[in-house]
């Protein structure tokens, strides 16, 4: 008998180790790898590549219209799966993607979300579409971070309610799909490693970069 309820205690341990290595594997976003090769491969649906050429074009007018960079604009497609890259880098001068990366989305009202919400509503924990200005770099409580500001009434809360550009180590550095990755609380939240890059450009650039997040 106690031979049993020792098997069944060991069996039990064992299965709690499991569901906790599982669990943490979860909300890291299932692997982690640190490779910091964020070059753009290109995806095989069509219609979704045109999409993100015809926002590309649209953002560059604005750009251009409005006197912000010339030379790079951050494209955000929140219909593409959180395991998928959806953080596109267009380089305007080579009229291409560059670069590409994971994004985390917010959970909203609830501890985790599988599909974006979008809310431009205080406390929502949300992310908000539209066209943002990337501001000014600060070190917040996840390390270097960028203002964002909302040009469109979708998101034109975004400064107030401290949505901002920023890493967190739970986002991967590559592809998780078909696994989601972890949210945010409606911030643009990368990988340590795609931030280091995002900073190369953002620093490097005197005029402001646009950043369009669509869906």
């Amino acid at each position: 008998m106690k031979q049993l309820r020792y098997f069944l205690l060991s069996l039990l341990a064992l299965i709690f180790v499991v569901l906790a290595f599982a669990a943490h594997y979860y909300y890291k976003g299932f692997h982690k790898n640190h490779s910091t090769d964020f070059a753009f491969s290109n995806y095989s649906d069509e219609a979704e590549m045109a999409k993100i050429n015809e926002k590309a074009s649209l953002l560059k007018k604005f750009a251009s219209e409005k006197n912000y960079n010339q030379k790079f604009i951050f494209l955000v497609d929140m219909s593409i799966p959180s395991g998928k890259n959806r953080f596109f880098v267009y380089d305007i001068l080579k009229d291409s993607i560059i670069k590409s990366a994971l994004v985390a989305h917010g959970s909203g009202d609830n501890r985790f979300s599988l599909h974006p919400t979008f809310s431009n509503q205080f406390e929502s924990g949300c992310s908000s579409l539209g066209r943002y200005k990337i501001g000014n770099k600060y070190n917040g409580r996840f390390g270097p971070a960028y203002k964002l500001y909302g040009l469109d009434s979708s998101n034109s809360n975004a400064f107030r309610r401290n949505v901002v550009l920023h890493s967190y180590d739970c986002v991967p550095s590559q592809e998780t799909y078909p696994y989601p990755i972890c949210n945010s609380r409606g911030c643009a939240m990368v990988s340590p490693e795609f931030m280091k890059e995002l900073q190369k450009i953002i620093d490097a650039n005197e005029q402001p970069i646009l950043l369009w997040m669509f869906n």
